[in-house]
């Protein structure tokens, strides 16, 4: 049986080290088995892998674009950095149409980009994260660079392959 396919978008190495710096130093690290990321499609059938890289080639034949970081989300047990841009948006839209037939209830409901950087935890633990961010929050921009393809495997993904904008 093939393994889900999760589809992400790639950030600029700067944006990225950051969220990572963020994630390492409040997810809890028995569960912190992956990067930061903005996950786009959680789930599409590792069936239809040919397909999928296929339609992110495709849409990978784009400029980069800049991506808002708009401000930090409490979640109940943990905490998100909100992200957005018009020409994310639209790229989902596309692709989610492309993927329609595979899409599952969650991959349906996708409408807020995000990266988070804790999980897991008891509300309070996430409730002071949350305060402890908001308050040194400042809005920034970063830079859509390509989207990633990886396999789902339970745990840590592996990865399949980076298709880069312009």
């Amino acid at each position: 049986m093939s393994v889900p396919l999760v589809v992400t978008l790639l950030l600029d190495d700067g944006a990225q080290q950051q969220f990572d710096r963020l994630r390492a130093a409040h997810f809890p690290a028995e569960r912190n088995h992956l990067a930061a990321h903005v996950t786009l499609f959680h789930a599409l059938p590792g069936g239809q892998l040919a397909a999928v890289q296929e339609e992110l080639g495709r849409a990978a034949g784009r400029s980069s674009f800049d991506v808002a970081v708009t401000g930090v989300r409490f979640l109940g047990g943990g905490v998100a950095l909100d992200l957005a841009a018009p020409e994310l948006t639209a790229l989902r839209a596309r692709l989610a149409a492309a993927f329609d037939p595979w899409l599952t209830a969650q991959d349906r409901q996708w409408s807020r980009p995000h990266v988070t950087v804790q999980n897991k935890v008891a509300p309070a633990v996430a409730r002071a994260l949350h305060a402890e961010l908001s308050a040194g929050f400042a809005p920034e921009t970063v830079t859509a660079r390509g989207l990633g393809l990886w396999h789902y495997r339970g745990g840590p993904w592996d990865p399949d392959s980076e298709f880069l904008f312009r």
